[in-house]
């Protein structure tokens, strides 16, 4: 309890809540939220011990997936970078994630959600690098396996700059606001998290409603094998975030939407490191500008 902070008041509010539970369950009359949050039983001063587990699995498996592109990606390969750096942002964001469900603190609650917001925000950000080809080739070559990158696209640049501000604006308003607004919190995610799984959607197209290029020196008909995976991992994903928009009280006080929502979003990641390897692989890396 001293570990985790709990004070008098805090396990007062939470033997009270407990208490208000068992007899709303015993009076078979419907369980309320208290303080914003319904009630759990906490374990080891874990107030919500299950999307603390499965924070942690979600971290675990981006620490795996950051493994996987370390030893699997050529050094040269353009997109290696942002794929460790987003592995990074992610490891971070589930990190803040399992403290903040172990205890829920103003300061814990920003820290989780500034850094989930940054992690959706980088997934957009590499995702229109890679798919709109702004990443840095050497000078009047395609991007290769076995070329160093000098010229790096002014898009890049500004992309990256209007990604800064955006999210600078966002935590920003959270930050300073009278108020956290969760609603607008919710809406930035879920907007930014639909047009990351519109475009990778949009890399699954059949050859014939291909809307760009997938390599940048093959054919805009050029599809690979596996595109079929994207489509898989945007559905799955979309399900999995269809979690967070439905509520209801935690079975048994332990399991809620919110933990579900963190326990499948786990294979996911597992999902999408194994298609970014594949497209990392993929042989239009290495096609050369006739």
């Amino acid at each position: 309890m001293r570990l985790t902070f709990w004070t008098c008041t805090d396990d007062c509010k939470y033997n009270c809540t407990h208490a208000i539970t068992d007899f709303a369950v015993e009076s078979g009359v419907a369980i309320e939220q208290y303080y914003g949050k319904w009630p759990f039983w906490r374990f080891a001063g874990a107030q919500e011990p299950a999307s603390v587990v499965f924070s942690l699995l979600n971290l675990l498996f981006h620490v795996w997936g950051r493994s996987e592109v370390q030893n699997t990606m050529s050094n040269d390969h353009p997109m290696k970078q942002y794929y460790l750096r987003w592995s990074l942002i992610s490891i971070n964001a589930w990190t803040w994630s399992a403290v903040f469900h172990t205890r829920d603190t103003s300061i814990t609650e920003k820290l989780d959600y500034f850094s989930a917001a940054l992690a959706i925000m980088y997934s957009l950000y590499f995702s229109v690098i890679r798919l709109f080809h702004l990443y840095p080739t050497k000078r009047g070559t395609a991007p290769t396996l076995t070329s160093r990158s000098h010229d790096t696209p002014r898009l890049l640049y500004i992309w990256s700059v209007a990604c800064i501000l955006v999210y600078l604006a966002h935590i920003s308003y959270l930050g300073l606001a009278p108020r956290f607004d969760y609603a607008y919190n919710m809406a930035f995610g879920v907007v930014l998290g639909l047009l990351h799984n519109f475009l990778w959607l949009a890399y699954a197209l059949p050859s014939s409603m291909s809307i760009f290029k997938r390599f940048l020196y093959e054919p805009k008909s050029y599809r690979p094998f596996y595109a079929t995976e994207a489509a898989k991992a945007v559905v799955l994903t979309t399900a999995a975030m269809g979690l967070e928009l439905f509520d209801f009280p935690p079975w048994k006080r332990v399991i809620d939407a919110h933990a579900l929502w963190h326990l499948a979003t786990a294979p996911l990641v597992v999902l999408w490191y194994d298609f970014l390897l594949m497209d990392a692989q993929d042989k239009g890396w290495r096609a050369q500008r006739l």
